[in-house]
Parts: C-alpha cells; structure tokens; sequence
C-alpha cells in the first residue's frame, strides 16, 4: 500500500528520491519521509505528515546530500498519519534506518519481547519494531547489517518489502520483500529500488523483480547478491524494462485521471495488438493456447478480485456463460480466501489485478494452487506477483495507470476477457462462425468507436455542474450495463466523495425506489439491447416519482431521451460491447463533479493504487 524507494550510487540521492516518491505517491500520501547518510557518516531523517511536497518544505534548507537514501510515501494501517508514524524508522542505536510496505502481523508480541529488553518505541506502527529488532539482533551477535536484517525477518509474520541502511555500512542498502512488490534497478555503478519501476525508468531500464522470501544486498564494492532467508545465494534475473517516461508524465493534462480517460482508444488498441488481426477473425491468446486442454477440461470457471478489477469480472461471467456455456462464478478475493470455498481440480481461476499486487488476490491465488486449480492471470503491471504465481495469462497492455481511481485499466481488463470469452468459444465450440466473424469485427471498430464517445461527451463538464451539490446518486443498468453501473457509482464516490450506488435497473423497485425524489440524480444507462424496453420501464418509474435522470444512450435514440433531463450519447456497438462504451462518459462525469467540487481527483482521500494488504 505504501510507497518505497531507495538510491546508493555516485549521484546525490535526495533529489531522486524526492523525485521517485511523487512517481509513488499513487501509492498512499498520508505521510512521508526520508533518510540520507551524508559523507561524514551521519543519518539525517526527516519527515512530514501530509504529501511529498509538505516533506520538501521540511527538508528545505537542512543537509540532504549523501550518495546513498532510502524514502517513503505512507498509507497508514497502523498508527495515525503523523510525522512521528510516517517512515523512515530509526533504530535505538540512532545508526539504522528502515522503510516498509506491509503488515507485520506478530508486532505486538516482538514488541512486548523488545521492550522488556529496555528498548523504547517512539511510533504507533508496526514497522518500528523491525528495525529494533534488527538493530538488537546486530548488536548482540556483532553481524552485519545483511546478515542482521535476515536473521530478524525469520522472526516476522506477515508482508513486507523493506529497505535498511546502516551509518556503519554507508556503502551498503539492504532489501528484502514478502508478499509486498520490490524491483531493483541496475546502472552504471548505482543502484535504484523501489516499490515499482516508474522512479526506476528515468534511470535504466535493467531491473530485477525480486521474489518473496529474498533479500538483496546493494554494495558499491561487490555489486548486486542476492539470498533467500537461509543464506542460499541466488542468481538474479535481469529484465529490460519496457516503460517510457511519456508515460509517467500528464503531457499537458490538469490531471493523470483525465489523461487516462482520454487515452482509452489508444491502450484499447494495444491491449489487443497480435491478438486481434488488422484482417480476418482469429483472436490469438497464447495464455489458452497453450493450455487448451485445462480450459477444455473446466467443469467452472472461478474469477476472484477485488474493486474495479470485480466490476470487470462480472462483465466477464456474462461473456463467458453467454458465449462458452460454461458456468462461472464471480467472487471478491478478499471473502473467497475466508470462507472455506469449494475448489476443484478440474476448475480454472482467473485472478484480476491491475497492480499485480492486490493481497487477497494472491492469497486466493494460492489457496486456489493447494486445490490443485489451473489459476489465469489478468494483470497490467508486467512482472508483478500475480502474473508469476499464476500458471498462465494475459497482460492488458494499456500501460501504468497514475490515477487512484482506474478508468483506462477497466476498460483493458474488460478486454481480454472479451478475447478470452471468444478464444474460449472458439475451443469449444460454442459459437457460430457467423456470431464469432461478427463480435471480432466489431471489437476491431471498438478503439474508433471510443473516440466518438469521447466527441459525444463533449459539454459535460457544464452538464456536471448542476449535480456538483448532489448528496446521493443512484446508477441504474441492466444485462452487461449492470456492472458498468456499479463501476460508475464507484467512480464517483471514489473521486467526489458522494455517496452513489448501483443498482439492476429491476431491482430498483425492491427498496430503492424509496429515495427516488426531486434531489435524486439517477444515472440510467439504455442500450439498444434485448432489454431496453424493460429500462425504460424502470427509467419511466423514476420519472413519475420526480427523480432527475441522466440517461446513457446510444446515438440516434428517441425514446428514452424524450423523457430523460440530461442525455449522454454513445456509439452504437454489441450489446456484450456496451460497457466498453459506456463507460467512458461515466468516468468523465464522475471526474467533472469532483473537479467542480474542487477534489483532488488523482490522489483521493483515504485511498491508495494499489491494495497489498489486508
């Protein structure tokens, strides 16, 4: 949840620390902090509550130079976010300094152990307690600092990626994950880590992913060595990095969230790049190719995640029940892992994760494994942990996504599984050639499809004005809209901070129907599909209860725009294509409501990118 990063080279490292945090501060911004050894060996902390730029202000004009740092940007799970429990954590010596991104489950029993040993605790954290007990097991057995911090992770429960430095060893960064992400960047004479490569990738593009259970130790003498937790070395793995700096910066936008509204066209048509032929009608997915006879073998499908990547499993049940006639259940990751699910060797689980890195989702993840389960993954960041503890998969390919609240990343998720529905139909043959050559030609028109949504979108920004003072919202969708409207009544709570739910549209008049009243905004999404006259049924309810409605259309409707207040149009598609263009204005309304209401739309409050703890 946490953002880390760390420097040991010949350059000053502040301002690539500096730098590297606010890469990472999609990452928490509750509190943040640095810790710099400068050349006469002294360990300068400094920190702030608040986001990187109140720990500038901090900094400004006290010594930040040194060559080798570690800093971190904090979503609080233990403690307040406060200056005195943001990180970097010092040990009692004064000599060790220590970020984390995680849970350390057992601290409280380390900590009584600690205390009883005359060691005092400044924080309310769960992080301090490592790097005292780092710092006890160093002095009592005289190891350095590697062999300290080892020696005290075989003590700890729970997730981590930690990075320590030690005023003993300025020459040394020692890092280590479990369950949480860590990659190393590789130079000329320095090294580079952080919690994920964008601090990385203005400096190299060689990187190792470090693998649970690791610790690395970074020396400017000896270079790069790399140890489980039984001081076994191993050889690392050096990958290129495919990540360019156009696409960590907002290139002219006010906002990350705007620029990757705008840039859906664009990574929809990477996403299916080499899958989609430019020609003809084959979809190409090497991740069911290559294993075709586990899908063939699946009595069920099971997809697990969390958020978003959820509300983009359920367009996915739809497809794959609808085209494969194979069962699917649909389950958040964080229940599935509780609650004693029945998992058979014969099912396919299909994890979703836009990070890679979500917690519940590798842990089912790995319950699933125990069952003997064939497990797929669906990610964004390459390299991640799911896509390496997954047996298959696919890459959504849209590139990183900044902003807290995903949009482009929804829109790629929902995609592949699209393709995977189809490639899956195809094995099974489930489908007609003529439905098949149909819904692939017009997957192939969807990215062009997109940019006409963006055009039809054009006023909304004013149109969002008049609900800037709205209370509550209620979406309203029916079929594969269902969970687009889920999605965007996450969207708009996500980002404004006002209350909104989705909702079936047949559902409404089972309790909903209740708060329907002139301050009500009702958002109805109506596609021209085998249900629309049954919406706007529903759509006519609302109105005769004085409920304002913005509907979401097709270009060229007439019915539901004669009785709707505000109309958004879309491009006509397939009815399994609809949340692909739907989805667009209701990000952008989402997005306007919270710019008018003066939100903070790329860092919301009390949020962070990526969940990677419990």
């Amino acid at each position: 949840m946490c953002g880390i990063v760390g420097y040991i080279g010949s350059r000053e490292a502040y301002p690539i620390l500096i730098k590297g945090l606010k890469r990472l501060e999609y990452r928490g911004y509750d509190s943040a902090g640095v810790a710099l050894i400068n050349g006469q060996g002294k360990l300068n902390v400094y920190k702030a509550k608040g986001k990187v730029s109140n720990l500038e202000s901090t900094a400004e004009g006290c010594d930040t130079t040194g060559y080798i740092g570690i800093a971190h940007t904090r979503w609080a799970t233990h403690g307040v976010p406060s200056q005195t429990n943001a990180h970097p954590h010092v040990s009692a010596s004064g000599q060790i300094a220590l970020i984390h991104n995680g849970i350390i489950e057992n601290y409280a029993t380390l900590k009584e152990k600690l205390i009883k040993l005359g060691y005092k605790f400044n924080s309310e954290t769960d992080t301090e307690v490592l790097v005292q007990l780092i710092d006890y097991i160093q002095r009592r057995d005289s190891l350095d600092l590697a062999h300290a911090v080892r020696i005290a992770l075989t003590h700890i429960e729970g997730a981590y990626a930690i990075a320590v430095v030690d005023t003993k060893h300025p020459e040394t960064l020692i890092v280590a994950r479990k369950s949480s992400p860590l990659v190393i960047g590789i130079g000329e004479g320095e090294f580079f880590i952080a919690s994920d490569a964008s601090p990385i990738a203005e400096y190299t593009d060689k990187v190792v992913y470090l693998s649970d259970n690791e610790t690395a130790s970074l020396d400017l003498r000896h270079g790069l060595t790399i140890t489980n937790l039984d001081d076994v070395e191993h050889t690392p793995e050096i990958q290129t990095l495919k990540l360019s700096l156009s696409q960590l910066e907002k290139g002219g936008y006010p906002h990350f969230m705007l620029k990757e509204i705008y840039e859906q066209p664009k990574t929809i048509r990477d996403c299916m790049r080499g899958r989609v032929p430019e020609s003809g009608t084959y979809i190409k997915l090497s991740g069911v190719e290559d294993n075709k006879e586990r899908f063939l073998q699946a009595k069920r499908i099971i997809i697990v995640a969390c958020g978003t990547s959820w509300h983009a499993a359920l367009i996915g049940e739809h497809l794959i029940e609808d085209l494969c006639r194979i069962p699917v259940e649909v389950e958040y990751a964080s229940e599935f892992r509780y609650r004693n699910p029945v998992i058979n060797a014969d099912d396919v689980v299909i994890a979703i994760s836009q990070s890679g890195e979500t917690a519940d989702t590798l842990a089912a993840v790995e319950l699933a494994h125990k069952s003997g389960a064939f497990v797929y993954g669906i990610c964004n960041a390459v390299g991640s942990s799911i896509p390496r503890a997954t047996d298959s998969g696919s890459y959504i390919h849209v590139g990183p996504e900044i902003g807290v609240a995903s949009t482009k990343a929804f829109t790629g998720q929902v995609t592949v599984l699209t393709m995977l529905a189809l490639a899956l139909a195809k094995l099974h043959q489930t489908i007609s050639d003529e439905k098949y050559d149909t819904i692939v030609n017009e997957l192939r028109e969807v990215p062009s499809k997109m940019e006409n949504a963006i055009k039809l979108c054009t006023g909304m920004e004013n149109m969002a004005k008049v609900f800037t003072y709205a209370r509550n919202f209620i979406y309203l969708g029916r079929g594969y809209n269902y969970p687009a409207a889920m999605e965007g009544a996450l969207k708009l709570k996500e980002i404004s901070y006002i209350h909104a739910e989705g909702y079936p549209a047949a559902e409404m008049k089972h309790g909903p129907i209740a708060l329907i009243d002139t301050e009500m905004p009702v958002v109805a999404i109506a596609n021209s599909d085998s249900i629309y006259d049954k919406t706007v049924s529903n759509v006519q309810e609302v109105k005769a209860r004085g409920g304002k409605v913005i509907a979401v259309v097709e270009d060229g409707d007439t019915k539901l725009s004669g009785m709707a207040d505000y109309v958004i149009r879309t491009p006509r598609t397939l009815e399994m294509l609809s949340p692909l263009m739907s989805a667009i204005p209701l990000q952008l309304l989402a997005y306007y409501i919270a710019v008018n209401k003066g939100r903070d739309v790329d860092q919301p409050r009390n949020l962070a990118k990526s969940v990677t703890v419990e």
